[in-house]
């Protein structure tokens, strides 16, 4: 059996960027996100908690010491949960390594009646731009700005920017470079649709007025809509999301984020590359932001795993320069011997210091970054949680051969210690036989995979179930063929996924299905994948993901559905396996 890292996958689409910048200067590194973590989630306004299930967050805008989080809410800020308008909230930490505390409104100086959101600080902490409809703007929506003396300062009164940054339409979502000296920006081009363009306006110091904003060109606008812009701290990757309703040709949701490179500051941008599915699901993604020194993305999305259905919470990926150039799972001696091949030239692959868009040459930034990871592996294979073999002769308890999930027999099973597949199975009379373990893996919250052999069975029989809650692998009411149910409720945005492959016929079968945690989910049988999907919405956080599994059992014991024939050698992992 192979497996595959549930919590990282290489973003190959980089090389596609490598070879659009060829000729134009230095090329970089890839890289890889872990798997995105929410910054928390509460059902309370008070504690610290950066996401509520009674609010949307949207705009993360970490500052350059990573100490303070500048977000957008709509939260109240009262007793309840109530929604309200868009609002500037900020988060602090002692240090990188604590945990955010309490959000903060930024106050009635800041925040208006209307919407205000966006926000962005400069590099040294003492400016801090955001979007705003307050009365006094110029157009539709602007760009405004608050100045503060001193970090530990309160901030100044308003300002908007003023014409020629803001126009009769809307500008909005603004983003500084690290010299503090551009800013990135979305305006309305006006025209009967809503469909905004990115643009950049510069300055030549921090006390010059902005100038007037440049379209970015066509290859960053290619599509009618693009949205949310973040610039790099080199300022060689610009990353944005899509719009509203208008997302780009070959995304996986909603809305997605893309990113598009240059090989330099004077070099045209390269086409919008997708970052990939360990970022982008089937819901919406938007507001992507890099922290300073380049180790982690901020984002907004209303996916799975989140504070409440369909809110929008801030979400987190650590982002990895790919040092296993091998690919075979630990960094070792050929990893360093291609990095020496490749000294003094700006080969993409070994180019990964300073960690993690690479500086264009390959020197001792790059073997620095290399020997941090020196013999450790890459990717950790995905834990075995269960595993019942089913080889007992006698007895009412199946017990767990890797942990502690022993599981009691119901019924009255017959232990067939000749007839398994491997050694013995279990044999169950389809009217009340099955088997009952206390909880094993929250399906919630991780990837997870699970095998078993069966053999027998009936049509709308049930191999694996979690109580009072989906029916993870059955034979479906029809024809006998491997489904699975592990879905949100009906109407909520899922159904089960279906396999034309009948697991009935009185063979053995090894029957297996996994979740990578983002919506997709693979039906196998006798190691052969039967049936795949990506795009589903559903959110197994609204089926019962706490309760412990029936084996040969319905998700409730009182109803219909006991499987009539044996089962052997359950697994359960935590993870995703491929057989």
């Amino acid at each position: 059996m192979q497996w595959f890292n549930g919590s990282r996958i290489r973003v190959a689409m980089f090389t596609m960027v490598v070879g659009a910048l060829a000729g134009g200067g230095s090329a970089r590194a890839d890289f890889t996100f872990d798997r995105p973590t929410n910054l928390g989630a509460s059902d309370k306004e008070v504690g610290p908690f950066i996401n509520l299930n009674c609010s949307n967050e949207y705009s993360p805008c970490v500052s350059a010491d990573g100490l303070e989080l500048y977000f957008t809410s709509t939260r109240t800020g009262k007793t309840g949960c109530v929604f309200g308008d868009w609002n500037l909230w900020v988060s602090r930490r002692a240090t990188k390594d604590d945990a955010w505390g309490p959000p903060e409104s930024l106050g009635e100086r800041v925040n208006s009646p209307e919407s205000d959101g966006a926000p962005c600080l400069s590099p040294d902490g003492l400016e801090l731009y955001f979007q705003s409809d307050r009365p006094g703007s110029v157009g539709e929506g602007d760009i405004w700005v608050v100045r503060r003396a001193a970090k530990d300062a309160p901030w100044g009164e308003p300002e908007n920017l003023g014409p020629p940054v803001n126009s009769l339409t809307w500008d909005f979502n603004p983003c500084l470079s690290s010299d503090g000296l551009e800013m990135y920006m979305a305006f309305d081009a006006g025209g009967s649709q809503f469909q905004p363009k990115l643009a950049v306006t510069r300055r030549p110091a921090k006390d010059a007025p902005w100038e007037a904003p440049m379209v970015l060109g066509p290859v960053v606008n290619s599509w009618p809509c693009q949205d949310t812009p973040w610039i790099s701290t080199d300022g060689l990757v610009l990353f944005f999301s899509d719009y509203w309703g208008c997302p780009r040709p070959g995304g996986y949701g909603d809305r997605d984020l893309w990113f598009s490179r240059r090989a330099t500051k004077e070099s045209e941008w390269g086409p919008p590359v997708n970052l990939g599915p360990q970022v982008n699901t089937a819901w919406g993604e938007l507001f992507p932001m890099i922290s300073a020194d380049g180790r982690t993305l901020y984002f907004s999305s209303n996916r799975c795993g989140g504070s409440g259905w369909g809110n929008y919470d801030l979400w987190q990926a650590r982002i990895v320069p790919v040092v296993d150039f091998d690919e075979d799972g630990e960094v070792g001696m050929t990893d360093l011997l291609t990095m020496i091949g490749a000294w003094g030239t700006d080969n993409p692959l070994c180019d990964i210091g300073p960690t993690p868009w690479g500086d264009g040459v390959v020197d001792a930034a790059d073997l620095e970054v290399l020997m941090e990871h020196w013999q450790q592996a890459t990717s950790d294979p995905p834990e075995l949680l269960a595993h019942w073999t089913l080889d007992e002769a006698e007895g009412m308890v199946a017990y767990d051969s890797v942990g502690t999930n022993d599981a009691n027999l119901i019924g009255d099973p017959v232990w067939q210690p000749l007839d398994g597949i491997v050694d013995g199975a279990i044999e169950l009379d389809g009217v009340g036989d099955g088997i009952e373990t206390g909880f094993v893996v929250d399906a919630q919250n991780s990837p997870f995979s699970v095998f078993a052999w069966v053999k027998g069975g009936a049509s709308g029989q049930i191999i694996i179930s979690q109580a009072s809650g989906a029916n993870w692998l059955l034979a479906d009411p029809f024809e006998g063929n491997l489904i699975t149910d592990l879905v949100g409720p009906p109407g909520i945005g899922g159904s089960g996924l279906r396999s034309a492959t009948p697991i009935t016929d009185g063979q053995w079968h090894r029957v297996g299905l996994t979740w990578d945690g983002f919506g997709g989910r693979t039906l196998y049988v006798d190691d052969v994948e039967v049936a795949h999907d990506t795009m589903t919405k559903a959110c197994l956080k609204w089926s019962n993901t706490q309760g412990g599994l029936h084996i040969g059992a319905p998700n409730r014991l009182h109803f219909p559905g006991y499987w009539s024939g044996l089962i052997d050698d359950v697994q359960i992992y935590k993870g995703v396996v491929k057989p």
